[in-house]
């Protein structure tokens, strides 16, 4: 029966250690991670719907893409507080500046709006 207990308090112990190592947990807020969200527009501010917004992990290289909607809104849920990240949008062969998500920005939403000069 000791040897049961032990063995339950070791799982469990592990278990507590590995979601604390998670790069989307966050030790103050105990959650999945950030979100970055904007939108996508022109110089005038209108929307461009799909247009094409990627979001690039430059730890690993793995990009993300979002394609906007009527609206030109993106979003871009469970982020690493751990990385910076490089957001930037593409429209009819037209890019928007790259802008960076700091791991040292300690906000829980982050908001990026992209502006593209679509002709």
């Amino acid at each position: 029966m000791k040897t049961y207990r032990v063995a339950t308090v070791a799982v469990l112990l592990l278990a507590g250690l590995a979601a604390m190592a998670s790069p989307y947990y966050d030790k103050d807020k105990g959650d999945a991670g950030r979100l970055l969200m904007g939108r996508v527009t022109d110089h005038a501010d209108n929307p461009l719907p799909s247009a094409v917004v990627y979001l690039s992990n430059p730890r690993n290289r793995a990009v993300k893409t979002y394609i906007v909607g009527p609206d030109g809104v993106y979003r871009f849920p469970a982020l690493s507080p751990n990385i910076d990240y490089e957001v930037y949008a593409q429209y009819n062969g037209q890019k928007s500046d790259t802008k960076t998500v700091s791991q040292f920005d300690n906000r829980q939403q982050v908001n990026i709006n992209l502006k593209i000069d679509a002709k």
